[in-house]
């Protein structure tokens, strides 16, 4: 796991450094600089010395990050332009030493363009860069822009460059890494640990790819400090596939039920039985309408229909549990909730399986969650795992989707405490929550997942693994990594158009192979 950290947590190391052990800001800040521009020339390693970087600086302390960039690399050779938004007589401190340095360079004739701010026009002296490094705005600033930052964060996204942020692209909220307009970076360079805003929301969406930058002091500092939200790595994932002992056989590799699908929605319940076994449970059985098993049983392989009377109305009610009450009780865990459909009869079923069957590991999902809308705190939900996406995530806490952005971290925390389940919150990226407090991010996945039925695979995978293991939390952790590191592999021979969730199904096998092969075992 990586740790990752608020900007409250990095601004306190900072001052660690700063007034604890003597470290002067303006070392803290030229190791920042120099760190920043190593990553970058890393990172773009074919840069020449015909390419320009074009650098924005604000009035704090991250524009005097970018000022003391702009001088290591004019003292390197390369064209540089810098704008500063801030005139001499509004910078301060370190950031106001690195600007005059700047200024005094000029003045002995070494040569770099330089310009003040004064309107949006003063950016076209930025126009035909190749790089713009955006150096505006810290880790303290919270809320949308205001002017003259929202035109000028506009202006700089229009241009036809490569796009750096430091620290964070401005316009990020950092705290609930929510944003109005914001730079759209290709690579930003965080300085002194991982944040917790670039790895979600509009964090994960507009930093780009990510590299930690150094300001120079260890990590001593921040072993010091609590941490609940974690980067989730592959020896993470690795750590949780089910260990296959000799003497296995197909009743102790695990049993899952499956109970989903309805007349209008089949194929979610097949997506999600098959990936149950496809993870490795030795015996999978899919609650299924009797009046249309047919459907089912064309699509199954060694997967075993459990037909439910459903009085040709094609969904599940209450008087079909007795036809599924026994095996019901036999399993290992329970899928619920993929293509049930929302009928009043059907969402009673489900509420009557919650309540009387609460000695059971479930996986709810769907129409599962729906059931229990706004309701939640009705039914015991202590150690099982429920799967919304965001919008469904919302309606089950009876608040807007726009009320859930501004505030997703401490939702789901307040979620899992209250019920003690565990949350996995799907979507770009997914969100882990446990009963602990803690919170996992997923660091795979692509856009080609953005599919209908890949949920219903997500659901099926964590069931199969739950059932091997009887580890909630590393099943979780594992069945989200897995599913979204199969879609990446995918990539490499198909585009994101054409993923989708039978892919997603077919490749798991070679999902846990690549997972398996990517370390060493000792013996």
């Amino acid at each position: 796991m990586i740790p990752l950290y608020s900007a409250e947590q990095v601004r306190e190391a900072d001052n660690y450094a700063i007034n604890k052990l003597g470290i002067p800001g303006i070392v803290l800040m030229e190791n920042a600089s120099r760190s920043i521009v190593s990553a970058i020339l890393e990172r773009f390693p074919d840069v020449g010395y015909f390419d320009c970087f074009g650098i924005v600086c604000g009035k704090g302390n991250n524009g005097g990050d970018g000022f003391a960039v702009a001088r290591h690399l004019i003292n390197m050779g390369f064209a540089v332009s810098v704008v500063s938004i801030g005139k001499e007589k509004d910078l301060k401190g370190d950031a106001l030493i690195n600007y005059r340095v700047l200024k005094k360079m000029q003045n002995e004739g070494i040569k770099f363009k330089f310009k003040e701010f004064n309107s949006v026009r003063d950016l076209n002296l930025l126009r035909d860069c190749t790089f713009i490094i955006d150096a505006i705005l810290g880790t303290g600033a919270k809320g949308e822009l205001r002017e003259p930052y929202s035109n000028i964060v506009n202006k700089l996204n229009s241009f036809d460059a490569v796009k750096i942020a430091i620290d964070l692209p401005t316009g990020l909220d950092l705290s609930n890494s929510t944003a109005g307009e914001i730079f759209e970076s290709d690579f930003t360079v965080t300085l002194a640990e991982y944040k917790t805003g670039l790895f979600y929301g509009k964090g994960y969406k507009y930093a780009g790819e990510i590299a930690k930058g150094s300001i120079g002091i260890g990590p001593e500092i921040f072993d010091e400090m609590e941490i609940d939200t974690y980067l989730i790595e592959p020896e993470d994932a690795f750590a949780g596939l089910p260990l296959k002992e000799t003497d296995i056989y197909k009743y102790s590799a695990g049993k899952v039920m499956v109970i989903a699908g309805s007349g209008n929605l089949p194929g979610a319940a097949i997506l999600a039985t098959k990936s149950a076994m496809r993870i490795g449970a030795g015996a999978v059985y899919l609650a299924f309408p009797k009046s249309i098993k047919n459907l089912a049983q064309q699509k199954l392989e060694s997967e075993i229909t459990i037909p439910y009377s459903d009085e040709s109305k094609e969904f599940l009610s209450v008087k079909s549990l007795r036809d599924i009450h026994n095996k019901l009780n036999s399993v290992d865990v329970a899928a619920i909730g993929p293509g049930l459909g929302r009928a009043p009869e059907t969402v009673e079923a489900v509420r009557k399986i919650l309540k009387h069957h609460s000695n059971i590991n479930m996986v709810l999902d769907a129409d599962a969650i729906f059931a229990i809308n706004q309701n939640y705190k009705n039914f015991p939900l202590k150690n099982r795992i429920l799967t919304p996406h965001h919008r469904e995530f919302a309606d089950l806490l009876g608040i807007s989707q726009k009320e859930l952005e501004n505030d997703l971290i401490g939702a789901g925390k307040k979620f899992t405490n209250e019920t003690g389940a565990f949350l996995v919150l799907k979507g770009a990226p997914t969100i882990i929550f446990n009963p602990a407090g803690e919170v996992f991010i997923n660091s795979t996945g692509n856009p080609g997942m953005a599919k209908f039925g890949t949920g219903d695979v997500l659901t099926g995978m964590i069931a199969g693994l739950l059932a091997q293991t009887k580890n909630i939390e590393s099943s979780v952790i594992t069945g989200v990594y897995l599913h979204s590191l199969i879609a990446d592999l995918l990539l490499e021979e198909k585009t994101e158009f054409s993923i989708n969730a039978e892919t997603i199904l077919d490749n798991i096998p070679e999902g846990i192979k690549f997972l398996r092969n990517s370390f060493v075992q000792e013996t």
